[in-house]
């Protein structure tokens, strides 16, 4: 299972490429049980092959960067399971060679992205969307830093460092990659024009300025119609590739446990960001493979709408 010939970032500077979408919410359509603190990371143990089907689905729809599943993937979590470092650690690279297998049955490249998600993932109370842990840059760096090292060892093509809600994480996250060998993208999970812990985002894109580990930067699991500013708020600071990969729209409502409201998720939208300057556009919780289906279409390089690539 080789990985692609061209590096992301050389495949960036040639154009815009289509991410997958949200991984639960395919994985939910095929039957699976989420319902554990581990989320879909539960299932890299229980049954990877849903993993690697959900992945494909994605690559049948057009997507050229798949995003593993290992957002909530962490020795912690994994210890609360009964499974000691060395397993965890098998089941984070386990993460990367099953978005690889899928990816390998595309006729065109597909890069994998190795999700490291945010500490509040861990603990799974959804402070991964307030972040202010009442811990210090020092200490996030030491959480993250085994995982990051953890899933560079499966040789991803990049690290997904994603929806990252405070600026202080973030310069953790840019800390533990180091010397990690692998180039990373880091986006923020923001509202409005700023990251979900309060700081304007324009602060906060500023910490990857001149990072030359950084191949692209911009927010995820936002609101659709928070991503143009975005866009161009990353594009202006950073003078790098944007990646910007929103919700459908809707909401979560914690006490219903459900998706409420309707879904503003518009492929069409995605022309103006790349106007902007994405390079990198997918979707994120409640986007699936039809959406990213149509979005390949708008972008390029994609099946028609309602179509499928065809995979070996």
């Amino acid at each position: 299972m080789p990985a692609p010939s061209v590096p992301l970032a050389d495949a960036l500077a040639r154009g815009p490429l289509v991410l997958d979408g949200g991984l639960s919410n395919q994985l939910a359509a095929q039957g699976c049980d989420l319902s554990d603190e581990l989320w879909s990371a539960r299932l890299l143990a229980d049954d990877p092959q849903q993993i690697e089907q959900a992945h494909l689905a994605y690559v049948r729809a057009g997507a050229r960067v798949l995003i593993t599943a290992s957002y909530q993937a962490t020795f912690e979590g994994f210890a609360r399971r009964g499974k000691g470092r060395e397993e965890a650690a098998a089941l984070l690279r386990s993460s990367v060679a099953l978005a690889r297998r899928a990816a390998s049955r595309a006729e065109d490249e597909v890069w994998v992205a190795a999700s490291v998600g945010p500490y509040g993932a861990m603990l799974a109370d959804g402070s991964e969307y307030r972040g202010r842990y009442g811990l210090g840059v020092a200490e996030l760096e030491r959480f993250h830093r085994p995982r990051v090292a953890a899933l560079a060892a499966a040789g991803p093509d990049v690290l997904a460092l994603e929806t990252v809600p405070d600026a202080a994480e973030a310069e953790a996250l840019l800390r533990a990659v180091q010397g990690c060998g692998v180039p990373v993208w880091l986006t923020f999970s923001a509202s409005g024009e700023r990251t979900r812990a309060g700081q304007p985002l324009a602060e906060a894109f500023a910490l990857a300025a001149g990072n030359e580990q950084v191949i692209a930067v911009g927010v995820n699991c936002c609101d659709p119609y928070d991503v143009g500013p975005a866009v161009e708020t990353a594009a202006r600071v950073t003078g790098k590739p944007v990646v910007v990969y929103p919700n459908s729209g809707e909401g979560w409502d914690a006490a219903a446990r459900d998706w409420q409201g309707r879904p503003t998720f518009e492929p069409g939208l995605a022309r103006a960001w790349v106007a902007a300057g994405a390079r990198l556009v997918g979707g994120c919780c409640r986007v699936g493979p039809e959406r990213i289906a149509a979005l390949a279409a708008v972008i390029g390089g994609g099946p028609a709408p309602g179509g499928a690539r065809p995979v070996s």
